[in-house]
């Protein structure tokens, strides 16, 4: 039977065509181009490091690749109803899981963000895209029902969110999961009064975290310190160097040493393993991908008038496009080091696939004519 591409067609696959957007599509797969090409530069240096097969990240990367096209694939083919539904779902699954990684998770480096289900998996790396369109939802629901407590809620969840990543302790993703809440109020339409009494709370809470946590001001030292004229933590120093070295069009492929220099080359410093080896130009590329899914994903959002779609759009570009710049900015010295891959980029299963599902639904809520299939509820 021969599938026809016609803009008539009723074939799921067909629909889905004409209605994604291309713009956000090429971004996407562009970027996950370059974590494969990254992947085979900087992989098998940390392998032969920890003396494991040469080319044993790059064969997991293609394995966490297909199944995350597979799940952004699929999360982008939803309908708006189907997406709140699996966000709901998601989420309760992700914080049971959560809370079962404080209790049975495995601890690395000091922290417990992982758990051993057959497959390690750091369940904060699914949460945003839940948390994002859940808390969405909740805003829409307080729109559209007056009595509905939907801020309030989403405060409750918003506090016991950040109360269990800081319990693992990962004080990056409780500043992002913080930062997409507060994007999200604000394009909610809080009063500017309440969002600044907001905005106080969570910086008086940075602040504490700051002097009641050693390992912050660490962090936060290291990076004032090299702005400053101090010398810089050794990974950014080596990071830096490999900037330098790299120039507008790289060493070439293979020939950079940062890869051998930096233990985390293939997850929290890849982008200096592409500025080495393939020049600024390249990097310069990278930076434009996030530009385009950000910017594009604001703009479509605001040509629509319901505002779970809005809100969710412009949670998940934040989310996407917050993560991909500190990671850039901490190796480039402008921030302090996160331990926060680059989305859709960097080697990891679970920071992979939780970065297709967000992907995955910001295709689905940016199709053309999306917002009629949630008219029925609207009705």
């Amino acid at each position: 039977m021969q599938l026809s591409f016609s803009r008539s067609s009723k074939n799921i696959v067909v629909d889905w065509w004409w209605r994604v957007d291309k713009w956000l599509l090429a971004a996407v797969l562009f970027l996950l181009f370059c974590g494969v090409l990254l992947s085979l530069s900087a992989s098998p240096a940390v392998a032969q490091r920890i003396g494991v097969g040469t080319y044993h990240f790059v064969y997991r990367h293609a394995f966490y690749l297909c199944l995350a096209v597979g799940v952004m694939l699929f999360f982008s083919m939803l309908g708006v109803k189907s997406v709140r539904r699996a966000a709901l779902v998601g989420y309760v699954v992700v914080m049971i899981l959560m809370i079962a990684t404080l209790l049975f998770g495995v601890e690395i480096k000091g922290a417990k963000r992982w758990i051993d289900l057959g497959v390690q998996i750091q369940p904060s790396e699914l949460l945003k895209p839940m948390f994002v369109v859940f808390t969405a939802w909740l805003f829409e629901m307080q729109r559209r029902y007056k009595n509905f407590p939907g801020v309030w809620i989403s405060i409750a969840l918003c506090g016991l969110t950040c109360l269990l990543l800081l319990k693992q302790p990962d004080y990056g993703m409780t500043f992002v999961v913080a930062a997409i809440w507060f994007v999200q109020l604000f394009v909610a339409g809080l009063p500017i009064k309440k969002l600044v009494i907001i905005g106080c709370g969570l910086l008086v809470v940075f602040a504490v975290a700051y002097l009641a946590l050693p390992h912050v001001q660490v962090r936060v030292e290291q990076m004032l310190a090299g702005v400053f004229g101090g010398d810089p933590s050794y990974q950014v120093k080596r990071s830096l160097e490999a900037f330098k070295n790299g120039g507008m069009f790289g060493v070439g492929v293979g020939e950079g040493i940062v890869k051998w220099r930096i233990p985390d080359a293939h997850t929290d410093f890849i982008f200096p393993v592409a500025a080495e080896e393939y020049g600024m130009f390249f990097c310069l590329l990278i930076v434009a991908a996030y530009a385009i899914i950000v910017v594009r994903s604001m703009w479509l959002s605001g040509r629509d008038d319901n505002m779970f779609i809005v809100l969710s759009v412009c949670g998940l570009a934040t989310s996407l496009g917050l993560q991909a710049f500190i990671n850039m900015a901490s190796t480039l010295q402008l921030g302090p080091t996160k331990g926060m891959a680059l989305p859709l980029v960097s080697y990891g299963g679970s920071s992979l696939i939780g970065a297709a599902i967000g992907v995955g639904i910001l295709l689905s809520l940016t199709r053309k004519n999306v917002h009629a299939e949630d008219k029925d509820e609207e009705n």
